[in-house]
């Protein structure tokens, strides 16, 4: 079996810099939930993207939004 040749070849995982310096803290996310219904079921859904699991009950939609909010998590 032959080596490819026509790869690209890429640098080392630590010579590329990090999106953000790392000396400064990020800042911290504002968390705004709120559910939407997809058909037959419903999710929590966050302003910083995360999305909670379908769920038949906006209850437990409700439930995963505000422990999202409380964990504080991204």
């Amino acid at each position: 079996m032959e080596p490819h040749i026509d790869a690209t070849p890429v640098p080392a995982l630590d010579s590329v810099p990090p999106p953000w310096p790392q000396s400064q803290p990020r800042t911290p996310t504002v968390h705004t939930t709120s559910t939407a219904d997809r058909g037959s079921f419903c999710l929590a859904v966050c302003s910083c993207g995360w999305k909670g699991p379908a769920r038949r009950s906006r209850d437990l939609a409700r439930k995963d939004a505000a422990a999202h909010e409380a964990t504080d998590t991204a």
